[in-house]
């Protein structure tokens, strides 16, 4: 992840998913960053870019959505 294009919220948003989907999958936060970047484009491609629509929803409603994009993607933990 490049840190001069995310924001201070931004990033704090992204550690708010990666720490809620480990605790949601029951597995340490490493992974959940590993899968998410370095196995997959789903940090870059799509948390960060959807920050402005998912950081105003639930967090149930935001790990369900994540989860369902790493479904579509193939990409496990």
């Amino acid at each position: 992840m490049n840190s001069s294009s995310i924001s201070q919220s931004n990033v704090e948003f992204v550690i708010f998913c990666i720490e809620n989907l480990a605790i949601r999958l029951g597995v340490d936060g490493k992974k959940v960053y590993d899968a998410l970047a370095e196995k997959s484009d789903i940090l870059e491609s799509y948390i960060v870019p959807c920050y402005e629509v998912l950081h105003t929803q639930s967090k149930d409603y935001i790990i369900d959505d994540i989860l369902n994009v790493m479904k579509e993607k193939g990409v496990t933990v």
